[in-house]
């Protein structure tokens, strides 16, 4: 006697076939789609670029006054925050930053000046000949008064940077960190954003 086949059953087993190629396009479209996802966040970039960093120690003073400059610029594709300025092991705290992130292209390009020493605090004078700001450190790298000068007050955190944007930060390190000993010879100035960034080799300059 012949087994007669179940229409039920034969309806289950088209159910199950339609169910597993449901099941198949949906975990590959995520699949897809989760890959895209880690090539679009693989192709964006974290990167800064420093130039033109100076160290200048106090030719004379005995308390160890030294101050630093530097050119920061974002070459990445990502929001970064310049957060760690680092000079022999030491950390140079957020007030001692004077950051101007408001400079032009040309401004940016310029060789960076100390102006001078102003008082025992070892602060620097003002020299922009037009006074085009009132901020604390104030510095006319073309002097003439031509090019909009660096201003800038006492920073109070990261120094947040967008792609492509710039920021000229003149810093003070913290006294005896240098001495008058230390003119001529090379220093290592960290200057980070994050995990991005690298030492940077300068030589101190002596400045009266």
């Amino acid at each position: 006697m012949k087994t007669k086949l179940s229409k039920s059953r034969a309806l289950s087993t088209v159910l199950t076939t339609v169910i597993i190629l449901v099941a198949s396009v949906v975990l590959g479209s995520g699949v897809v789609l989760y890959g895209a996802s880690l090539f679009q966040g693989g192709t964006q970039q974290e990167s800064i670029s420093v130039s033109g960093v100076k160290v200048w120690v106090h030719a004379t003073d005995t308390n160890g006054l030294a101050w630093g400059a530097a050119g920061v610029r974002n070459t990445g594709d990502k929001v970064l925050s310049v957060d760690k300025i680092q000079i022999r092991g030491t950390d140079i705290p957020f007030t001692q930053w004077y950051p101007d992130n408001t400079v032009t292209a040309a401004l940016f390009q310029k060789a960076l000046e100390h102006p001078g020493w102003s008082g025992a605090a070892g602060m620097l004078t003002t020299d922009d000949p037009d006074t085009l700001c009132t901020n604390t450190v104030e510095v006319d790298l073309d002097d003439t008064g031509g090019e909009d000068p660096i201003c800038a007050n006492a920073g109070t955190g990261p120094i947040s940077l967008t792609p492509g944007s710039s920021a000229i930060i003149y810093f003070k390190l913290n006294n005896g960190t240098l001495t008058t000993l230390d003119s001529g010879a090379n220093t290592s100035v960290n200057i980070f954003a994050g995990k991005t960034g690298a030492p940077q080799s300068v030589t101190i300059q002596g400045q009266s």
